[in-house]
């Protein structure tokens, strides 16, 4: 077989030339719906770090014992934050779900361990403000993130087992070996004991879990095959999973359907949170 090079795989930026120009666009629709949105909670605490923090979008019609749906940002762990995708919430709050946008530590400041960490905290300060159970779906770095919080072990840091409702993860790194010899890794450190403990896809989701992975059909192989093994791996421990393509769709322009109230991605994020 001919070695994948795993570079030019796991190099967004350089399939998508135009990717300043989608996530410039990011910014000013993220911008505009918080303008639209003065009830919006912005800027609320989770922990004690300056980027601990998120922004809750309230349905205006909210859904009876609907959870949280939580939006998590991409950017390989080292990139971005919330106020690049408050529009995320924008088709599920016309559904009825309240949505919440998190920023998290970046690498190289913290290791991963402690971004996944932060995702965790950031789920328990919901559930504990709130009393409702988490719909994590996320991008590309937050889809990894959200795949974590799927097959984390809740029981033992004290939370309930399903405060998880569901999970969405878009775009996502499930199995992270394959990271360790790019340009990925450089800012994040891992070694191969880190990439394997830090791997969702040999993590264990709650038998009968809803997860429903996406990946753009414009998006590299590894994508595919992350996502793709991801439902297979997940599906015969007994999780409900389902692979969704978006045709036509790569790597940044894959996310923004959830703007868009009628969207097949909507559609489906509504039906995860039951």
């Amino acid at each position: 077989m001919t070695p994948i090079d795993l570079d030019a795989q796991y190099n967004n930026r350089a399939m998508v030339p135009d990717h300043p120009a989608v996530m410039a666009g990011w910014a000013a629709d993220a911008e505009a719906y918080r303008a639209a949105r003065p009830d919006a909670g912005l800027d609320q605490a989770y922990g004690t770090g300056e980027r601990h923090r998120y922004d809750l979008f309230p349905a205006a019609a909210p859904r009876a014992g609907a959870p949280i749906a939580l939006f998590i940002h991409g950017g390989y762990w080292q990139a971005l934050d919330k106020t690049s995708f408050s529009h995320m919430a924008a088709g599920a709050n016309a559904h009825g779900l309240d949505v919440a946008v998190m920023s998290y530590d970046l690498c190289p400041q913290v290791k991963l361990a402690k971004i996944v960490d932060d995702v965790v905290a950031c789920i328990r300060v919901l559930r504990e403000r709130t009393g409702r159970r988490i719909l994590p779906f996320g991008h590309s770095a937050g889809g990894h993130l959200a795949a974590c919080m799927a097959a984390a072990n809740w029981p033992r840091i004290g939370e309930p087992a399903d405060i998880v409702a569901a999970a969405m993860p878009i775009s996502g790194l499930f199995h992270l070996a394959p990271l360790v010899p790019t340009f990925v890794n450089r800012a994040m450190g891992m070694d191969a004991g880190e990439a394997a403990s830090l791997s969702p896809l040999v993590w264990t989701p709650p038998k009968g879990l809803k997860v429903t992975a996406v990946v753009g059909g414009e998006e590299s192989a590894e994508y595919h095959r992350q996502t793709r093994t991801l439902c297979e791996c997940w599906g015969a421990l007994g999780a409900r999973t389902r692979e969704m393509v978006v045709p036509g769709a790569n790597h940044f322009t894959v996310i923004a359907p959830f703007a868009d109230p009628s969207s097949a991605l909507t559609r489906e994020l509504v039906a995860l949170a039951g």
